[in-house]
């Protein structure tokens, strides 16, 4: 994917060094739901991340309408890691006794993004709709502050609350306002998809820590390694470089509208399939010859096939076309479940690796034509 965006812009030091703290936060996350690999912990650990997620998606924003080397973005850029960092340290005790410490960073992280973005921008349509995605924008973490005070399932409740009021404003007030520079954008979040596969990678390392590495564990790192390869082709092989172009080709409110439903809502279950793979992978090391738990079971394939799902969902939002062989596979993952619970873990993992090589080496051949025809464009 190129670096320049059709204005000569690309994606700056400043971005990527934000990111760090993303990179942080999503570790964190794995570790929450590996300490506590039950459907609980699964399921606290996908509202941490869809929290995180929809933090990083206004930033995205943000960089791609100011330019972060200017004074003020750079200060508000740093200040904002500050408070992300504080939100990533927080994350194991979220739901515990760091609720408080999380949620107030969290909304510090969200108001600051808001004051940034209504002040520095340059076009009056753009202050209008972050002034109109303001109460939302802030709402939604204040409740989570609110949920500080609760526990169980009250305090599950609140966070579900509170996540639907945040991710239902760009879609009900709109983000028609705002300006979109297609290829930084793009990149943007073709970079934050390899940083989550580069958490499935430190998984591996992480649940071989301390191991005699034997057969059983450098096989089980292989299969891992070769599912983060494929997961990684099913994304930048075709899909990411034709929605660039599509987002090229959109223009003006729809432009925006593409960008929000193909990027910022649907990368959510995407990086969510690569986090729900990653904390598999790391219990398989822990245990190549036993099953695995059933959370954790489950996650493998629910996580693999959750990824292939977002990624037909990409390709219909942006082509208006259904990728009917990832949607196969999609099923067929869902399918090796059985087996997962049953099976010794590096075998349920070495099947999952064996799907997805499949899958990329039918579309090698499926889509070879198409593949020649994007990779002669013009900065491709």
């Amino acid at each position: 994917m190129t670096t320049e965006t059709a204005a000569g812009r690309r994606v700056r030091p400043l971005e990527l060094f934000f990111d760090l703290v993303f990179v942080f936060a999503i570790t964190q996350v794995t570790g929450l739901m590996s300490s506590d690999p039950t459907w609980e912990g699964l399921g606290r650990g996908l509202l941490v991340l869809a929290a995180i997620w929809w933090a990083w998606a206004s930033y995205s924003w943000l960089t791609n309408t100011i330019d972060p080397d200017l004074p003020v973005g750079r200060l508000s850029v740093l200040a904002a890691m500050a408070a992300m960092l504080i939100v990533a340290l927080a994350v194991p005790e979220a739901f515990g006794s760091d609720a408080l410490l999380f949620a107030g960073a969290y909304l510090l992280v969200r108001a600051l993004h808001i004051v940034v973005y209504a002040s520095a921008a340059d076009e009056v349509s753009v202050r209008a709709t972050m002034r109109a995605l303001a109460p939302t924008s802030i709402a939604a973490p204040a409740l989570l502050v609110g949920a500080g005070f609760l526990d169980g399932a009250g305090q599950a409740a609140v966070w579900c609350l509170a996540l639907a009021i945040d991710y239902s404003g760009p879609y009900v007030r709109g983000v028609e306002g705002l300006t979109v520079s297609p290829a930084h954008f793009a990149e943007r979040y073709g970079l934050i998809v390899i940083i989550a596969l580069g958490e499935s990678i430190v998984a591996i390392g992480v649940g071989a820590a301390g191991l005699d590495l034997r057969a059983g564990e450098i096989a089980a790192a292989t299969a891992g390694l070769a599912v983060a390869g494929a997961m990684w082709w099913t994304y930048f092989d075709v899909v990411s470089v034709v929605a660039e172009r599509r987002l090229s080709e959109a223009a003006g409110p729809a432009r925006a509208r593409l960008a929000r439903d193909s990027y910022s809502y649907l990368h959510l279950p995407l990086i969510a399939g690569v986090v729900l793979v990653a904390l598999a992978m790391k219990k398989t090391l822990e245990h190549v010859g036993e099953p695995l738990e059933d959370a954790p079971a489950v996650a493998l394939c629910a996580g693999v096939a959750l990824y292939l799902l977002a990624l037909v969902g990409f390709r219909l939002r942006v082509a208006r076309t259904i990728n009917v062989e990832r949607l196969a596979a999609a099923g067929l993952a869902l399918a090796l479940l059985p087996v997962t619970l049953v099976a010794p873990s590096l075998v349920a993992l070495s099947s999952l690796a064996a799907l997805l090589a499949a899958l990329v080496a039918y579309e090698a051949v499926r889509f070879r034509e198409e593949r020649g025809s994007l990779s002669a464009m013009p900065g491709h």
